[in-house]
């Protein structure tokens, strides 16, 4: 089967009835890393953006009541330090709690322990300290992999993904979420399966979906 490709002009058009909502793991085992080793991806449904920060959060390609997510490159740093840029035209993003961590399973062909990471980000419009906290959130997610013989971790690839979602919109706060008994016809995207609408799934262990990739 041809891999799915639901993207057009820079932003996800999905079908009607069909949804992306695929879990922490699904977006770093089956997504990022794919990208980072250049793998095939289960379906074409995230976007590539050279550097998100260069965009106010309602400015993005797609629908403004819809969760986005986009590959995008590391965000810059400011020229005096290592913090990073994430500066827009109309304010900043600024991580909040705790980073998350993400395992991965255990696999042959990984040398190196390898994990993900996810940043909670929150939109504050205008310039510090006269800024006011927004309703957009950015889980940014990343894949860490252990030095050797060091005790610590380091991004591995360009790539970042990230998912923005305003969480005054309670259909949207944080992952979708679908309830079948809402529609007979809707449909999940995730990595782990694609159903269509005669109810046939085509699994991970589908050539196109398998979770392969080498680092």
């Amino acid at each position: 089967m041809d891999k799915l490709n639901f993207v057009k002009d820079g932003a996800v058009n999905l079908p009607p009835g069909f949804r992306f909502q695929p879990t922490d793991e699904e977006i770093v085992f089956q997504y990022l890393a794919r990208k980072v080793t250049s793998s095939p991806l289960p379906a074409s449904v995230i976007p590539d953006i050279e550097n998100i920060f260069n965009y106010d959060p309602w400015n993005l390609p797609g629908d403004m009541e819809e969760d986005k997510y986009f590959f995008s490159k590391k965000e810059d740093k400011y020229r005096n330090g290592n913090r990073s840029n994430r500066a827009s035209g109309s304010g900043y993003w600024k991580a909040t709690g705790l980073d998350k961590h993400i395992m991965f399973p255990a696999r042959r062909n990984i040398k190196q322990p390898v994990m993900g990471m996810r940043k909670t980000l929150v939109f504050y419009i205008g310039k510090h300290p006269h800024s006011s906290r927004s309703n957009w959130i950015m889980h940014e997610y990343r894949l860490l992999q252990s030095q050797n013989n060091q005790n610590c971790m380091k991004q591995l690839g360009d790539w970042v993904l990230c998912h923005i979602f305003s969480k005054n919109d309670e259909a949207t706060a944080g992952s979708l979420f679908y309830d079948q008994s809402s529609s007979s016809t809707s449909c999940c995207i995730g990595s782990s399966a694609i159903i269509d609408q005669q109810g046939s799934s085509y699994g991970s262990d589908h050539e196109e979906t398998s979770g392969d990739y080498n680092i």
